[in-house]
């Protein structure tokens, strides 16, 4: 509300004040923020408390909890209690916007607390797979890895990581071809797979050679990652 609004309302109660016998509502000045000087009243706990009926519930209960706010801390060599009613409102709505801020910062810093717990608790199939295959020299098959990630979370199968890997252009797709299932060279050269060349005899004493896909340690951890990437992106949305 308005300074010369409050004013008005205090001129305006002040007969019904002084037919209950009370004194006159003492006028005096105050200088606001641009240096300016305003009239006002210096009323006292109980003035300021009648002219808080005329407003609404709000105004009147942060009035209320901040006098006696002020009077405590007054008790306590704290702060001063205010002189006029305008004062004890400006002083109540700063009070209200403290805690409002203070508030804000408490939830703020709960919802930090809450990301660095759910980042630890994410990272710990992470740490504990890496540690157990990052330096490992041995390399798995493509159905070994869907378990793999089955067990760290992300529900997959075999059937589906191969269609998953040659979708995403990580294996060659060429159904019946002889390079169906090989990877590219790419990701080969960065070391996520290798391949298994073994020579079978067929019945006619005839040879082939086959080409088996198998992932290494550090394919294993950076497809292992890259799905629960994928399931951490499901459950924000």
């Amino acid at each position: 509300m308005e300074h010369k609004n409050v004013m008005r309302a205090i001129r305006n109660m002040e007969d019904a004040w002084v037919k209950l016998g009370q004194l006159k509502f003492e006028p005096t000045t105050y200088t606001d923020s641009q240096g300016r000087e305003q009239p006002c009243y210096a009323l006292t706990k109980t003035e300021s408390l009648y002219i808080a009926t005329k407003f609404n519930d709000e105004a009147r209960a942060k009035l209320v909890l901040r006098w006696e706010e002020l009077e405590r801390s007054q008790a306590m060599g704290g702060f001063q209690i205010p002189q006029s009613f305008a004062e004890a409102l400006t002083l109540a709505g700063q009070l209200a916007q403290a805690n409002e801020e203070q508030a804000r910062a408490l939830a703020l810093s709960k919802a930090r607390e809450e990301e660095q717990e759910r980042i630890i608790e994410e990272q710990k199939p992470k740490v504990f797979f890496a540690q157990a295959v990052e330096t490992s020299k041995s390399s798995c098959l493509v159905g070994e890895l869907a378990k793999i990630i089955a067990q760290n979370g992300y529900p997959i199968g075999q059937n589906r990581l191969f269609r998953w890997l040659k979708d995403n252009k990580y294996l060659i797709d060429n159904p019946g071809g002889e390079n169906n299932n090989v990877p590219y060279q790419q990701y080969m050269e960065r070391g996520y797979f290798e391949l298994k060349k073994s020579v079978i005899t067929n019945p006619d004493g005839s040879q082939r050679i086959t080409r088996t896909t198998k992932v290494t340690g550090k394919g294993q951890v950076y497809f292992v990652n890259k799905f629960l990437q994928e399931l951490r992106m499901q459950n924000y949305e």
